[in-house]
């Protein structure tokens, strides 16, 4: 197990390492940022002040080394709009995106599963056929355009929710959270229905298709067979026998709605990350911008490394099969 431990870290840090290059030299051959900090009558000397002051005067690959030696001490550079440092600048926002996307993914996660496997056991039923046409739906709509239909039919029209906003929050361990008051929750619960909803929809169509195969395998029937009840054939076997599949699809749907929440963040005014980052991409804010990309590029990297071992846990032939 230790082997495959290391083995898995490595990558881990080579896959960082390629994606630094690639974050940095890609997002340094967009535009100019000193045309939109600048004010265009500004003075030469001004502008080559503010150049050097911001270190883009020297060679692209010693700024390139310069922000790998600054991020192996945790610090992500300055942003240029909003003169603070890009870590708190992130870390301000990261709790508002971080409450929004484990509430819709974990929600949409057990929701999810329940449903597909119910739609899986009894596929005949008309409640199974009610549930893959929900299913079907979350697939087809866009997430921008439920997002306005939610907001104008129970906001607008009905008036129990609000539109935007985040609402009342309290501060606990140092940190602004809004779940847990109810003016809070009301505000979390259209863009966590908005984000949720294609979630919950993979899930139900993997759980669906995950038990629907496993229902006709030996394993099932030889439990049958043993007299073991329904119940405890659902628990023992058919949930671990699919978990892999959902633990994987679980960890990188967190992952990417961590990182690409922009649309349901900027719909409904959401102060989180994304909200952030396009607003960075607008005035071309380069480190926010690198820093965004790079902890994005480390969520995902850290959660497939998390996934590899927990298949290694739950199948001792995934470290195995490493080893060989």
């Amino acid at each position: 197990m230790l082997g495959f431990v290391i083995q898995r870290f490595l990558q881990a840090c080579g896959v960082m390492a390629v994606m630094s290059v690639i974050v940095f030299f890609g997002v340094y051959a967009i535009g100019n940022p000193i045309d939109i900090v600048i004010p265009p009558d500004a003075t030469q000397e001004i502008r080559e002040e503010a150049i050097r002051r911001l270190g883009l005067d020297r060679p692209l690959f010693e700024q390139y080394f310069t922000f790998v030696g600054n991020l192996l001490q945790g610090d992500l550079g300055r942003s240029f709009v909003y003169n603070m440092p890009v870590l708190e600048l992130i870390g301000g926002r990261l709790p508002a995106t971080l409450e929004l996307v484990l509430i819709s993914v974990i929600s949409a996660t057990v929701l999810g599963v329940s449903l597909g496997i119910y739609a899986g056991y009894r596929p005949d039923s008309w409640i199974s056929k009610t549930i893959m046409a929900v299913s079907v739906l979350g697939f087809s709509v866009p997430s921008f355009w439920v997002g306005l239909i939610l907001i104008l039919f129970f906001a607008v029209n009905l008036g129990w929710l609000p539109a935007g906003g985040r609402g009342e929050t309290v501060m606990i361990w140092g940190v602004a959270w809004s779940f847990p008051t109810l003016n809070g929750l009301s505000h979390i619960a259209l863009p966590a229905v908005n984000l949720a909803l294609f979630k919950l929809a993979m899930m139900i169509r993997l759980a669906r298709a995950g038990t629907r195969e496993i229902m006709l395998t030996d394993t099932i029937k030889f439990a049958r067979a043993a007299g073991l009840s329904e119940g405890t054939i659902l628990r023992r076997h058919l949930l671990k026998l699919i978990s892999i599949p959902i633990i994987t699809v679980f960890g990188l749907e967190l992952g990417s709605t961590l990182a690409f929440a922009v649309v349901t963040e900027t719909i409904f005014s959401w102060p989180g990350v994304g909200k952030l980052i396009i607003d960075s991409i607008a005035v071309l804010d380069r480190p926010v911008m690198v820093a965004y990309l790079i902890l994005v590029a480390f969520l995902f990297v850290t959660i497939n490394f998390v996934i590899d071992l927990v298949f290694a846990l739950i199948d001792p032939r995934v470290r195995k099969g490493a080893s060989a």
